[in-house]
């Protein structure tokens, strides 16, 4: 092994190899953009989504806000995913090493700090969706700052995950002048302390805003709004258990305009190995209020035995799914006598009885699950 380390090179030698021409070119740059007045830095923002505008309008893309999304099944939407992010990737490498240089003058300018050449490195791995493993001391923090300006020109947002709310509060407050002085807007989605939570609030946000100064330094040019607004910034500083709460709340959501999230684009984990690996062992749960009585169960159960495979409901056994068709909702409903089984009030029937439908069409005794004792 060493000797073919010797001849070719570590995986580290490589990647530095193939991504140190783009260093030398965003260093000839900088000059140039030094040249350039405070104005006209900031208007190189709108230059650059420009560009991407214009590199991406002759492709087509089909997304979540396309009613034809959902004809799609699973693997068949990651793949459209997959198709977008290269084409658009595509596009953003075309603009990256201007668009380093223009962050990195900000960033001098800003908090008095200059990329150097490492962090373009490593600014550039991330952009590419990898894992840029840096020692403590190496600036990770301004590093992100290289990979989250260039993804947010798309418009379409970017989340940077932290372990805790501490780093999510004082990163954004540390690197908010950079993305201010480029024209981004960035928001910091917060747990409540207990000590401070009122009746019914589970959780803060807000948007780092300069003209803001508090008495309070923790939430110092950080503006209160609502979850939403926060997460409609074009760069999202949080904690990881924020963001998958939120996902789970979203997930429970009746209708569109009560989402918080939006669209996933692109996110930056920091401490990736402690996110992924040593946090992902604690599942996140949103618990609700249990049932009353067992009733609702028989006679859901009873229900569903009226109902047809074909014209009332159809089950894809691949993804281990039942779904009602349009004519088993209208028999549904006549069954348990409602007038809209998807009514906000009624949607706790409708998971039951695709419960129930589920139980029937795919567990079978003795082989998803087993009978003892009469339990």
């Amino acid at each position: 092994m060493w000797v073919l380390e010797k001849v070719i090179g570590t995986h580290h030698d490589r990647e530095r190899k193939r991504l140190w021409p783009v260093v030398e070119q965003i260093n000839r740059l900088e000059l140039g953009i030094r040249q350039l007045t405070d104005d006209q830095l900031r208007a190189k923002t709108g230059e650059f989504r420009r560009r991407l505008a214009e590199e991406l309008a002759s492709h087509t893309f089909l997304t979540p806000a396309d009613p034809e999304w959902y004809d799609r099944n699973h693997d068949e939407r990651l793949e459209l995913r997959k198709q977008r992010r290269k084409i658009q990737q595509h596009a953003l490498d075309a603009i990256l090493p201007e668009a380093f240089a223009v962050v990195r003058e900000a960033a001098r300018r800003t908090v008095n700090m200059r990329h150097f050449d490492v962090q373009l490195l490593g600014g550039m791995i991330l952009h590419e969706g990898k894992i840029a493993e840096m020692a403590t001391g190496e600036g990770k923090t301004l590093v992100a700052t290289l990979a989250a300006y260039l993804n947010a020109l798309t418009g379409r947002g970017v989340h940077i995950v932290t372990v805790n709310d501490y780093l999510a509060r004082r990163d954004a407050r540390w690197m908010g002048p950079i993305y201010h002085a480029l024209g981004l807007s960035v928001g910091v989605i917060q747990g409540v302390d207990p000590s401070e939570r009122r009746p019914g609030e589970e959780s803060l946000s807000f948007l780092y805003d300069p003209a803001v100064i508090t008495a309070n330094d923790r939430y110092t040019h950080l503006r209160p709004v609502s979850r939403r607004e926060a997460y409609q910034t074009d760069i999202a500083y949080g904690q990881n258990n924020e963001f998958g709460f939120d996902y789970l709340r979203d997930n429970m959501r009746f209708r569109r305009e009560d989402l918080t999230q939006g669209e996933y684009h692109y996110a930056i984990v920091d401490e990736v190995d402690s996110i992924l690996i040593d946090e992902a062992r604690t599942p996140l749960i949103i618990s609700g209020p249990a049932e009353e009585s067992t009733d609702l169960y028989y006679r859901l159960d009873q229900v569903v035995r009226k109902l047809e495979q074909g014209p009332h409901y159809e089950v894809d056994e691949k993804e281990h799914a039942v779904s009602l068709t349009e004519e088993g909702i209208k028999r549904a409903e006549e069954l348990l006598s409602v007038e809209n089984l998807y009514d906000e009030l009624n949607m706790r029937l409708v998971h039951h009885i695709n419960q129930a439908l589920r139980a029937h069409e795919l567990y079978q005794r003795d082989v998803d699950y087993m009978i003892k004792d009469g339990e």
